[in-house]
């Protein structure tokens, strides 16, 4: 059965990725398309400036662009993708939810709420059970999942690995992140070119927060976070597209690089159409992964390894993952396939 399915912010930097993602998909059927005031009304090739590397899929191009109402969005749309900035988000997403819409969204609003699902389906897709009780607790008619931060979800995989194998008692990380994270006006090129921004607003807090509660334990009734201690270090670079990220994870258990590099590379994937065979890659050569030349493998959705060495309580290892494709977009199409195989559709 073809699940009719929304975007909401259909013409920003996400919005572009969920259309490229969605439009070839063998269960969903893009319906509508939102965005602001100023593209309601024209053809979806009108409103969007399309930055993406492949041509607009044309049955898409000629849709015409709603505004972000519930009243506007058909009411036979079974599945909404929200790319909505989280300030617009936070104000909105609630209206489609007690509209009785079911919505996967990428957007940083509510993602560490005690009630709202924020999942990886390969790490854990149990703690989708929190939409029985957010709709207890709220008495929402539809549904709310989030996915989380990009750079969150390049290192959680393999920490969930380590996790399940070792136990973590400590994490930090250094990220080296693609100026695509930023959207397409978020960081000039005579900011960027030639040079290296080591802040990155908010971004320090959310990989912190939301690793430990995507590494929590789900109980049936809410999330205990993850005991471990997580400290991170944002910092903007001149890559587009990729998120490299140095990561130092102390262990409960003492483990050897040989150790690690199995667990990783034997940490299941999940049994839904965008999600890789292996979920985990793990190179050998010790200056891989790097962005330009590991940022697609899996069609984008896939997490590469490399440079694990053995530390004096633990580890540290190089992650990468697709920022915008993994680390948005496809994890909001992914959280959008668990959603139907778990009978939310």
């Amino acid at each position: 059965m073809t699940v009719r399915v929304g975007v909401l912010g259909a013409t920003g930097a996400v919005g572009q990725r969920l259309i490229q993602q969605i439009d070839p998909h063998p269960d969903f059927e893009l319906a509508a398309l939102t965005a602001s005031s100023a593209s309601t009304g024209k053809s979806y090739r009108e409103a969007a400036k399309w930055r993406v590397d492949s041509p607009i899929p044309e049955d898409v191009a000629d849709m015409t662009v709603v505004a972000t109402d519930p009243d506007e969005v058909p009411d036979d749309v079974d599945l909404l993708f929200s790319s909505l900035p989280s300030s617009v988000g936070e104000a909105v997403e609630p209206e489609f939810i007690e509209a009785g819409y079911v919505m996967s969204s990428n957007s940083s609003n509510f993602r560490t709420d005690e009630d709202i699902p924020l999942t990886i389906p390969e790490v854990n897709a149990d703690h989708l059970g929190l939409i029985e009780v957010q709709r207890d607790e709220r008495g929402w008619d539809g549904a709310l999942v989030k996915n989380p931060n990009c750079s969150t979800i390049t290192m959680v995989p393999p920490l969930a690995a380590l996790d399940e194998a070792f136990g973590l008692t400590d994490v930090r990380v250094s990220t080296l992140q693609a100026v695509s994270g930023a959207g397409y006006s978020g960081v000039t090129s005579m900011e960027i070119i030639d040079n290296a921004i080591p802040h990155i607003g908010g971004e320090e807090k959310k990989m912190e927060t939301e690793s430990r509660k995507l590494l929590g334990e789900f109980d049936g009734a809410e999330v205990q976070w993850n005991d471990a201690e997580v400290a991170a270090s944002c910092n903007r670079i001149p890559t587009l597209d990729g998120h490299l990220e140095n990561v130092w994870a102390d262990t409960a258990e003492d483990v050897t690089v040989e150790e690690a590099a199995e667990a990783l590379r034997e940490y299941p994937s999940i049994d839904l159409p965008s999600s890789p065979d292996q979920l985990i890659k793990v190179f050998e050569e010790p200056d891989r992964p790097q962005p330009r030349l590991d940022r697609n493998q899996s069609d984008g959705m896939g997490i590469a390894v490399g440079g694990i060495q053995e530390t004096e309580n633990g580890l540290q290892f190089n992650c990468l993952a697709h920022n915008t494709i993994r680390g948005a977009a496809g994890a909001s199409v992914l959280n959008g396939e668990l959603l139907l195989e778990e009978g939310y559709l």
